[in-house]
């Protein structure tokens, strides 16, 4: 994989990755606060759950390769908990909160 260098740091392929990664999961918040302004309450879309569970993939895929285990066991269990949570929102008759 080629490596260049940006602003004095080495980039390659996994770095991208990773801040593609990043940028996904920030995703989630952008759609949640675009969404709470719209009803002008605080909501939670189910988009909000897709992006949790894809950023949580990628940075999941970087942390394995990163060999890091504190974040490999915190996407992993997270990623458990958003796919719990979309079902939830999903399961048909399901309340939204107040």
């Amino acid at each position: 994989m080629p490596t260049i260098t940006l602003f004095g740091f080495a980039v390659d392929s996994w770095i991208v990755l990773g801040f593609a990664a990043q940028g996904f999961f920030f995703m989630r918040f952008i759609v949640q606060w675009i969404a709470t302004e719209r009803a002008r309450r605080t909501v939670l879309p189910i988009s909000f759950w897709y992006f949790s569970i894809g950023g949580a993939i990628l940075l999941l895929i970087y942390s394995l390769h990163r060999q890091d285990p504190v974040f490999i066991f915190g996407y992993a269990l997270a990623m458990v908990i958003y796919i719990r949570n979309l079902y939830f929102a999903r399961k048909k008759g399901a309340v939204p909160a107040e």
